[in-house]
This record gives structure tokens, C-alpha cells and sequence, in this order.
């Protein structure tokens, strides 16, 4: 039944041209007797319209709708109010019209079929709309409708819609407070479905995947308007601020409060405000926004995102920062991956707005692993390791701890990794002197005398006969350190020695070699000695160092060929003490063991038969 009836509106609308349709909207802007001519023209706002003809009625229609917005009656006004006034009730129905129209609008603003420049120009159409619908003031209604179904449709998030609004709205403060009050209203509500989904799930439940990707589908809509939204500038208040609405949304309680000084002006829909306000409340949505949207169950790549960009996009313009620390300590504590990303969010909040987090270094030793060396985010978090470790006043054990950690890594990791590893152990030799015993253990029995009486005087429970039987079972050679060991206190770092990267003075990858040498220095003494410079070694690669060696410039360059032609096969240094000599007298090859001081002489066997 439904189809035909399509069918039959489709013929309908097929019977008139295009000249005819602008006779139709010519007659229904001219006079109040062509009003039937506005059902015709609304039938022509469809997605399945040809864009020619949508385009023609739309025009018209938008055209006889905006001059009369501001006269007509709310949405929930119904007919029976009316008390027999014809005007009235002509005001109602016209208002039904205009609902029927701004659904129409969109349909067509979120339908992928639909001809993009169409979409564009109904996008305006709506935000005009949007401006005025509400008796002159803005019309939240609508926009919050348009960003309802775009955000549940089934459209991608890289769709035209948020890109045009991006491009052409997100620049006007008031769109940009109501796009955060209903990212916030609709964050609730995706939260909602998944709640109930969770709470109505069962093993036997059928094609449980399609809810899901459309919830998740969703999220990533959710994030794509809200990381496009500009940050609000002008927090100090000094700045102006663009406003879509000629009303102005905050004039009104701004003027009730006696702030008459600034007053709003209309010029061509640039408002002069007074920014102090504003920014508070603009503030206020914008924490809201974001808080409702962390607490969904994000996908995970949203979720990395999130938390690549939050310390930059998010944490510098929220009301209180520290409200994030329940989504940052929970990513922080998944590990692997995910932790590294969070630790740029969580370092800003320790070192900015006092965030006190318990067992922090235990959870970072955790994350040094080798595969954190070819990670994609492995540049910043060595940057965000090396200034974790900077302070002076970290015990000496822990700088220990870290620095044996990364100690026993480099005999894992890529030469990348074991130039940034020499770099961060590099200064943390030079900011700790008391771990500097690390580089050189003479004598470990001795080391672990001094560390065990120093732990007795904190501890009156050690006995001296139990100290004495712990460095009397020591074997050489052995090295204490535990890697496993989760307990930095009880690794034993302070017992090891730094033995692993001794070895890298022998290492394949020449600059390797070459920089390990920084170590040989006496880096207690600070005047004489710099830190270097995690960034410039973090981000490196094969490719990286290949290309360092290929503009390096070498200064004695091995020779494929001799500057002078030899006159033996082997140099005297290569068998010292011996020489090949053939004796005439007895006729045969002999060896005679003795030196020659004049050069080199050539071996030479040889066989004579005896006559």
C-alpha cells in the first residue's frame, strides 16, 4: 500500500517541469491564495527527487518560510487553543508545514544518496533555520535534531556533514556551546543503550554484532564532531567572539546581571560580547562533553587517539583537569601500548595540577620492554621517560633499578634502541652520583657490605650473622640484579654493574660503539659534562643511522688496494719470532727458527731430490 502510494506522488511530481515548479513558488510568495501551492512544493523534498527539481522548492519554501517564523506558534501548540481565531489556526497549520519541512531537510542532510551540492545547500538552508526558528532566538531544537541523526545514522564519520559544518559553522561561539550540550546529551544516551545492551545480553542471543558496530559506529561520529570543534580562545577576557544568533545567546543574562557595558551588536551576524562569561560557561559544556564521552566503551582506535591528543586538545580547556584521572590511571594500568599513550596525559596532570599517583614508577619500570623500542609512540615516550627521571631527588635504588633495566634491554633491542638506552643511562649517571658505582664494581662483596649496613640502620630486625651469610654465599661473577622483580626496592640493582653495555663497545652497528665511549667519562663531574639530548636519538631507525653514516664525514677511509707492492705474503708482526728459510747445503726445506731484523722474507716450501 505504501508503495503505491509513492508511486502515485511520484507520477504527480513527475507531470510538472521545471518552469512550472518556479510559476508554483512564484505564486506562493506573491499571494496568501496560493497556499495550497505549499503541500505541492513539499512533496518535491525528498532525497529521491532530482536535485534540480528539490533545489527550485526549496528555494521557494525557504524563502516563504522565514518571514514568517518569528509570528508563528510553538510546535506543542495545538489547534483546540486556537478558540475559532481563522488566524490562528492558518498559523498552526503553516507551523505543521514547517516541521514538515525541516524533516524533509533532514532526510536529504543525511541520506548518503542524496547529491552532495544538495546536501550543502540544505545543511545552510537548516542553519538558517536554526538561527531565527525559535521567535528570532536560536533554535536548538533543530540543530540538536540534525546532530541526533547524523550521529545515529548509517553514515560514516567521514562523511560531508561534519566537514561543512566544521568548515563554515564551528567558527561561531554559540554553535560550537550547543554542539557541546548535545555531544554531552548524546554521549548519555549511547551510554544508555549500551548499559541496557549489557544488561538484556544472554549467551543465546542472535546477531549480537550489528548493535554493537552501530554503537561503535556511532562513537567514532561522536569523536570526529567533537575533535573538530576549535578550542576556545580568548579565555582571558579580552577577546570577541563571533556568534551566529543576532540575539546572542548570553545577552540576556548578561544584561540581568548589570553587565550593560557591553552590549551585543548585530552586524551582519558578528557580535560583540563580553568574553568572561562566556568562556566560564563555554568551559563548563566543553568539560561536560568530553567527561560524558570518555565514559563510553570507545573502539580502539578511538581510544588511541584519544589518548595521543588528550594532554593538547582536551586537558588544557577543561574546568578541572583532574577529572580525567579515572580514564587515564585505567588506561595507564592496561599496559603495553595503550599505557605508553597515556603516560603524556598522566605526566601533564603530575607535574601541572598535582595529580598524586601511587606506585607511578613501579607501573613505568613495567612498560620497558623491548617491544616498547619499536613501538609507534616510542619517541615521545622516551622524552616523557628521560624527564620522569630527572629529578634529583628519586632514590638511589630506583635510578639504579631504571638504569639496569635499560641496561639488560640493550642486548634485545635494534641499534636504535641502543642509542637512545646509552643516552637515558648517560644521564642518569650524571644526575645520580651515588649510582655511579654501576659503571666499575670492583668488588661486589664490598658494595654489598656498605648497602646491607646501610639498611640495618633503617632496619633493627637485620642480624648481623644473617648480613654476614648473605656476602659470605656470594659467587663471582654472578649478577644479582632481578629483571622480574616487580619490587624496584628488592632488584638488587644497587649489587649489579652496568656489564651489559660494556658489550656495546663491541657492538656490529658503528655508532653504537662510538657512543658508548660517553660513558667513560667521569660523569660526576657535572661542570665538565652535559646531558644529552633524548629527542634527537628517540625517534631513530635502520634508516635513520644508515643515512647519519652516509653524510658522515670519515677522514681515513680503508683502502681496497696497497700504497706500496708488497714483497711478502705475510709481515713479520703476523708470526712473530719466525721465519721461512731455504738452506742450500743440506738440499732440503727446512725451518729455521730465528728472526730476521732486516724486513720481511717470504715462506717458501720447496722439495729437492737428492742426486
Amino acid at each position: 500500500m505504501a508503495s503505491s502510494t509513492l508511486t502515485k506522488k511520484q507520477k504527480k511530481r513527475d507531470k510538472y517541469s521545471l518552469s512550472e515548479l518556479k510559476t508554483l513558488g512564484h505564486q506562493l510568495l506573491s499571494s496568501r491564495a496560493h497556499v495550497n501551492n505549499l503541500p505541492l512544493l513539499l512533496s518535491f523534498i525528498t532525497p529521491t527527487t532530482r536535485p534540480q527539481y528539490a533545489l527550485e522548492s526549496l528555494l521557494s519554501l525557504q524563502s516563504f518560510f522565514i518571514p514568517l517564523l518569528p509570528q508563528l506558534p510553538s510546535s506543542s501548540v495545538s489547534s483546540s487553543d486556537s478558540q475559532n481565531d481563522p488566524e490562528f489556526i492558518y498559523r498552526i497549520w503553516v507551523r505543521s508545514k514547517f516541521d514538515d519541512f525541516v524533516q524533509s531537510l533532514l532526510d536529504i542532510a543525511t541520506c548518503s544518496q542524496s547529491d552532495e551540492a544538495l546536501r550543502e545547500v540544505v545543511l545552510d538552508t537548516l542553519m538558517e533555520f536554526v538561527k531565527v526558528g525559535n521567535g528570532g532566538k536560536f533554535h536548538s531544537a533543530i540543530y540538536h535534531r540534525l546532530l541526533h541523526i547524523f550521529v545515529h545514522s548509517s553514515l560514516g564519520d567521514d562523511d560531508i556533514l561534519p566537514e561543512l559544518l566544521a568548515s563554515k559553522y564551528f567558527k561561531y561561539i554559540d554553535i560550537r556551546y550547543f554542539t557541546y550540550i548535545s555531544m554531552e546529551k548524546l554521549s548519555r544516551t549511547v551510554e544508555a543503550i549500551v548499559i541496557s545492551d549489557d544488561k538484556n545480553e544472554s549467551p543465546d542471543t542472535i546477531d549480537v554484532d550489528k548493535p554493537k558496530s552501530s554503537l561503535a559506529l556511532s562513537t567514532h561520529k561522536l569523536y570526529h564532531l567533537l575533535s573538530r570543534i576549535p578550542p576556545l580562545e580568548g579565555s582571558d577576557g579580552k577577546s570577541e567572539y563571533d556568534m551566529w544568533n543576532g540575539a546572542g545567546i548570553f545577552a540576556g543574562k548578561e544584561n540581568d546581571k548589570g553587565h550593560s557595558g557591553k552590549q551585543c551588536k548585530d552586524e551582519s551576524s558578528n557580535i560583540k560580547v563580553s568574553p568572561a562569561n562566556i568562556a566560564k560557561k563555554m568551559k563548563l559544556k566543553f568539560t561536560k562533553a568530553w567527561i560524558s564521552f570518555l565514559r563510553l566503551p570507545l573502539p580502539i582506535d578511538v581510544y588511541k587517539e584519544v589518548l595521543v591528543n588528550l594532554h593538547q586538545i582536551v586537558i588544557p580547556y577543561l574546568s578541572n583537569p583532574l577529572m580525567l584521572c579515572d580514564f587515564l590511571t585505567r588506561s595507564y594500568d592496561i599496559g603495553g601500548v595503550v599505557s605508553v599513550m597515556a603516560l603524556s596525559s598522566l605526566f601533564v596532570l603530575m607535574t601541572q595540577h598535582g595529580l598524586e599517583y601511587p606506585n607511578f614508577y613501579e607501573k613505568l619500570y613495567a612498560l620497558l620492554e623491548p617491544s616498547v623500542f619499536m613501538a609507534k609512540h616510542r619517541a615521545k615516550f622516551f622524552q616523557l621517560l628521560d624527564s620522569c627521571l630527572k629529578s634529583p631527588l628519586l632514590p638511589a635504588y630506583l635510578a639504579a633499578a631504571f638504569c639496569k633495566k635499560l641496561s639488560r634491554l640493550s642486548l634485545a633491542v635494534p641499534p636504535s634502541g641502543a642509542l637512545v638506552i646509552v643516552a637515558l643511562i648517560h644521564n642518569l649517571l650524571r644526575r645520580h652520583p651515588s649510582i655511579n658505582c654501576l659503571v666499575h664494581q670492583e668488588d661486589a662483596n664490598e658494595t654489598m657490605k656498605d648497602i646491607t649496613e646501610a639498611e640495618r640502620e633503617t632496619d633493627d630486625s637485620i642480624e648481623d650473622s644473617s648480613a654476614s651469610r648473605e656476602i659470605s654465599n656470594i659467587k663471582p661473577g654472578i649478577d644479582l640484579f632481578d629483571d622480574k622483580q616487580t619490587d624496584l626496592l628488592k632488584a638488587n640493582a644497587m649489587r649489579s654493574s652496568l656489564w651489559e653495555v660494556d658489550t656495546l663497545r663491541h657492538h656490529y652497528c658503528p655508532p653504537v660503539s662510538r657512543f658508548v665511549l660517553s660513558l667513560e667519562n667521569d660523569l660526576t663531574v657535572r661542570a665538565k659534562t652535559t646531558e644529552v639530548a633524548v629527542k634527537d636519538f628517540s625517534s631513530g631507525s635502520y634508516a635513520t643511522i644508515f643515512g647519519d653514516e652516509i653524510r658522515r664525514r670519515v677522514k681515513q677511509v680503508p683502502l681496497a688496494f696497497y700504497t706500496a707492492t708488497p714483497t711478502n705474503l705475510f709481515s713479520e708482526s703476523d708470526f712473530p719470532g719466525w721465519t721461512f728459510k731455504l738452506k742450500d747445503e743440506d738440499n732440503t726445506a727446512v725451518l729455521d727458527n730465528t728472526s730476521k731484523e732486516n724486513g720481511h722474507i717470504s715462506a717458501k716450501r720447496s722439495r729437492v731430490e737428492s742426486s
